[in-house]
């Protein structure tokens, strides 16, 4: 069954759109005491454990582990950094090693936001540290200085990798590092390719995430030099760059001579088969089992997204333990994805759903969901021609219609194909998880009574 033939045809389901806003409180009284229980009791909002919890071990019993596992299991908002709940990229992963290790490239990662690039490197610096490599992982942003960060970089490296230091000299007695080589002031490219041009003894990999916050003259242009000095000097140090894009070239300046000293990675979605081994790895973690329909519905609404299968994993893992449930059934999958539509919704500018519902008021949104999951599984690349189709399919709801897709999709600037790109980058997973939510609530039975934990 095909993902947009799983999720399209909703007809008449379609228009009875649910408000996913959360239940207002019941009325209640405070007890004269004002208690906390009393809280509790007349149904208020409250932690389900103590900050304690997260930082000891689960035990193997009760519904409160559970959830506590379940917070090791799936982490939507951070990245993995645990081999053993990596799930998927193996591939991709012995390509990485392969080109640092066996043809000593330098490497450039490049893929859409939520598609696993910090978790992958992450993985990577565990791994190198294990094969002995020296491993400084940066996360870069607006204002990182190319001096600032490569002195910083350098402050971790000790003097004992350094080729003109004798091993018993004071300096590294002292626990000396390659920044005591650097003059004060500003750096030039040459001067940190001096410095590390005498490391010897090691390898040095220096991992720079976010690299497309980075500004161009300031940071860009001068690790695209280092890159070239350090390929043309075959010096003992490896750059990895992760950031997000949808070429090479949106990350490193064009210098044609670099292009032999590198090599792009772009990270796709994963395959139907690594989500579920994503979630597979949450069941060993979690103790949790799901169900073989649960399992396809996450597959199906994750749509290759590893931030949307570990997002979902966790909710439905906690809507299943909150009533007691050992298994993890389709109702608490469908129940997750509108907690999840809820809170991507507060991502969402006012100005764009605006333009969403009117669309979903003019009957003229049948194509939305196919440009949103194009946008999902292509980097958030549309189709020229699949926004055509969009405009066609609008046309009989007249201008208006038109108006609300143009204010929500827009050509990509530059691109030699035409493709479009959602204006806003939520409205697009909004769209999608808003069809996810109303297929599901159609087809998805109530859950069988479930055994207590």
């Amino acid at each position: 069954m095909s993902w947009l033939s799983y999720l399209l045809p909703f007809g008449k389901s379609r228009r009875r759109r649910r408000a996913h806003a959360l239940e207002p409180a019941p009325d209640f009284e405070l007890s004269p005491r004002g208690t906390g229980s009393a809280l509790r009791d007349a149904g208020f909002p409250h932690f389900s454990g103590s900050a304690s919890d997260l930082t000891r071990r689960p035990s193997n019993k009760g519904s409160d582990s559970i959830r506590l596992r379940l917070r090791e299991a799936f982490t939507p908002s951070q990245p993995v950094s645990d081999t053993r709940k990596f799930a998927g990229r193996k591939e991709l992963l012995r390509t990485l090693i392969r080109s640092i290790e066996d043809q000593q490239l330098h490497v450039v990662l490049y893929g859409d936001r939520g598609i696993g690039k910090t978790s992958l490197l992450h993985v990577l610096e565990e791994l190198s540290r294990k094969a002995r490599y020296i491993v400084r992982y940066t996360s870069c942003g607006e204002g990182s200085d190319f001096s600032d960060v490569f002195r910083a970089i350098a402050s971790d490296i000790p003097l004992l990798f350094h080729a003109d230091y004798d091993p018993t000299a004071d300096a590294i007695e002292q626990g000396g590092t390659l920044s005591k080589l650097l003059p004060t002031g500003m750096l030039s490219v040459s001067q940190v390719s001096e410095m590390f041009s005498k490391v010897s003894g090691t390898r040095i990999l220096i991992i720079l995430d976010e690299f497309d916050r980075t500004d161009f003259e300031k940071f860009r242009r001068p690790v695209a030099e280092l890159i070239k000095n350090l390929s043309d000097r075959s010096i003992r140090v490896q750059l990895v760059i992760a950031g997000v894009a949808s070429n090479l070239t949106e990350l490193i300046a064009h210098i044609p001579s670099i292009r032999r000293n590198i090599i792009g990675l772009p990270l796709p979605i994963m395959e139907k088969n690594e989500v579920r081994e994503l979630i597979k790895i949450g069941e060993a973690v979690s103790g949790l089992k799901f169900a073989a329909e649960a399992l396809e519905d996450i597959t199906m609404v994750a749509s290759g997204s590893p931030y949307l299968a570990s997002l979902l994993g966790q909710h439905a893992g906690l809507i299943a333990a909150e009533r007691g449930a050992t298994e993890v059934a389709a109702q608490d999958v469908s129940l997750a994805v509108d907690r999840t539509l809820y809170e991507v919704k507060l991502r969402v500018s006012p100005q764009s759903l605006f333009f969403i519902e009117s669309l979903t008021a003019l009957h003229a949104d049948e194509h939305m969901g196919e440009l949103a999951h194009a946008a999902l599984v292509h980097s958030g690349r549309i189709a020229q021609e699949d926004v055509a189709a969009a405009f066609k399919t609008a046309a009989p709801a007249g201008s208006e219609a038109r108006r609300a897709i143009e204010h929500l999709i827009e050509p990509i600037p530059n691109d030699p194909t035409g493709a479009y790109h959602f204006m806003e980058e939520g409205a697009g997973l909004y769209l999608w998880m808003s069809l996810a939510a109303e297929r599901l609530h159609v087809t998805t039975p109530a859950p069988k009574e479930s055994v207590s934990v």
